[in-house]
């Protein structure tokens, strides 16, 4: 190969390699700051969504014993849950609607479930709840959510439903 073939030839690669270099040079993506967008810290609070989400909170339902106005133990929680979100919501109320199986007289069971809903709402209380935020209305046998005459349906009315009148 001759001089002026080489010469050319090295200018050829010199320019070539210049090319790409600038070409990467003006491709490569400028990189912009952008400022980290963090969430909101949350501080534990329950809010009025939680009443659809929590677990615990969409338990609205506390089942009691034949002839009994005691809370079950395994209700302890959620009255926990609930308390916790009176204590976290001061605006929230809460209506406890007392019921009762059709067993029994009417006058009676109006009364038992008016026992169950102060259980209910002294259970609350005694978990951090207030009083102010809480009323007790009884149903009786009125209100029943199975009609049928038996042991597993009667189980279903013996109960407190937790309604939330304010959030």
């Amino acid at each position: 190969m001759n001089i002026t073939t080489r010469v050319l030839l090295a200018a050829s690669v010199t320019v070539a390699l210049a090319a790409c270099s600038k070409k990467v040079k003006e491709e490569a993506p400028v990189a912009e700051t952008t400022p980290a967008v963090t969430a909101p810290v949350s501080d534990g609070r329950f809010t009025p969504a939680d009443l659809d989400t929590n677990e615990c909170l969409r338990q609205r339902t506390v089942y009691f014993d034949f002839d009994q106005d005691t809370l079950r133990p395994e209700f302890q929680a959620i009255m926990a849950c609930h308390a916790k979100y009176l204590n976290d919501r001061p605006e929230s109320r809460i209506t406890l609607e007392g019921n009762a199986d059709e067993r029994g007289t009417r006058e009676y069971n109006l009364g038992l479930g008016e026992r169950r809903g102060n259980a209910v709402s002294g259970a609350l209380q005694g978990a951090g709840g207030s009083a102010g935020q809480l009323t007790v209305v009884s149903y009786g046998e009125e209100r029943p959510t199975c009609t049928e005459t038996s042991e597993t349906c009667w189980q279903q009315n013996r109960r407190v439903e937790i309604v939330y009148t304010a959030k």
